[in-house]
């Protein structure tokens, strides 16, 4: 009889995974299936998947059957499979079924929403880590496959650090790191604090297995972070939502890095024919709010697309989508005919905004700028708690 293969740790399990450095964030109900196929398309080396209720997981086929869609090919792996909860035994039984299916389980500590507190998930578990402790070291014993953690920052860096210890300790193979408080959510998102992240790197082990996520807006943005940080990867939740590109290497022409919004629509409803996700619940619960985040630097203009994209697209209608993107290419051909895209416009290397980003004509695909609230309403709403300094380059934005 063959011997069970050695369950690798730590660096030894980053390294077979091929030392992603791009990652695709876990989002709810938005990093399905083909979300994922085009991440890789566009550079990703590691994806996550949406996460999942662990006790509906483990308890339901129905909701494992529509929340969760995998196909065995290349374009599939790694896979990292998230999942909230508070119960070690129902997250192990959930993470037990989707074993076979990645290369690991990750636990989610940082989803900030009421649901999450309503539950006792996701950021609200930072407040009780001995049972943050009793779940990891669960699932490091008994899954065949490592376990990792996502978490949020404390307003104190020294207690981020402890946090973190705790976590690594008790079996996480990776530690990814949201730059953000519990409270910074929503209008109060503001910036990701990259030394907090640095702090990190400099005080954890040398051989621990870093990611950042926060600020990044552009793909230079995963460089920057890596730079400013020393992790050993980079994830993109919204950012990759509004151009998902945005992991694609910093040569690539800046055509090609922000593709016009008919093209970037179309490569994407392509995937979903390519496999035949037409009928996926999850891929099409998704659909319409991909397509709003993806047409946004247009629907102010074209207000007759927005229209179309929000009565006539349904997901009882996956045919509806495609014709809103032919709608929309007859549109911005008209509008390159009568001279309203120019090349003159399109992005080059020698124009860029106040940030030091190449400027992004509205017909291609770009991130969203979040304005910050007013400092002092922000203040109030983080409950005065001292956040350590934020990085050197000052964004105006947050992702």
């Amino acid at each position: 009889m063959m011997a069970a293969a050695k369950k690798l740790h730590g660096r030894e399990f980053y390294k077979k995974l091929g030392c992603p450095k791009r990652i695709l964030a876990p989002m709810v109900d938005q990093s399905e299936l083909p979300w994922r196929i085009l991440a890789r398309r566009s550079g990703a080396d590691l994806c996550y998947s949406p996460m999942f209720h662990s006790r509906l997981f483990s308890e339901s086929e129905d909701y494992r059957k529509k929340m969760f869609s995998t196909r065995d090919i290349p374009e599939e792996k790694p896979l990292i499979i998230q999942f909230c909860g508070n119960d070690p035994e129902i997250m192990l039984k959930a993470a037990k079924l989707a074993a076979p299916y990645c290369d690991a389980v990750d636990l989610n500590l940082g989803c900030p929403q009421g649901i999450a507190k309503k539950g006792k998930y996701g950021s609200f578990l930072q407040d009780n880590w001995p049972v943050i402790e009793s779940i990891i070291k669960r699932l490091h014993e008994e899954l065949p496959i490592p376990v990792t953690a996502k978490i949020r920052i404390f307003p104190d860096p020294k207690k981020t650090l402890e946090y973190a210890k705790m976590i690594l300790n008790a079996g996480a193979s990776f530690l990814a790191v949201h730059g953000r408080l519990r409270e910074q959510k929503g209008h109060f998102t503001g910036v990701a604090d990259w030394q907090q992240i640095s702090m990190l790197r400099e005080n954890l082990p040398a051989d621990t297995v870093l990611f950042a996520n926060g600020n990044i807006l552009h793909a230079s943005d995963i460089d920057r972070c890596i730079e400013a940080t020393g992790v050993d990867g980079v994830m993109s939740a919204e950012g990759s939502l509004y151009n998902p590109k945005i992991f694609l290497p910093l040569n690539t022409p800046l055509n090609i890095l922000y593709p016009r919004v008919d093209d970037i629509c179309d490569e994407y409803l392509n995937i979903i024919r390519e496999f035949d996700l037409h009928t996926d619940y999850s891929t099409l619960s998704g659909i319409k709010g991909h397509m709003f985040k993806l047409m946004r630097p247009l629907l102010s203009i074209h207000t007759d697309i927005r229209s179309m994209l929000a009565t006539e697209c349904t997901p009882r209608d996956f045919e509806s989508f495609p014709r809103a993107v032919a709608a929309l290419r007859k549109r911005l051909d008209e509008c390159k005919e009568k001279g309203e895209i120019c090349d003159e416009e399109e992005p080059n290397e020698e124009k860029k905004d106040e940030l030091g980003y190449p400027k992004i004509p509205w017909w291609r695909v770009q991130p969203y700028f979040r304005p910050l609230t007013e400092p002092s309403v922000t203040k109030r709403k983080l409950e005065e708690a001292p956040v350590s300094e934020a990085p050197a380059k000052k964004l105006n934005v947050a992702v």
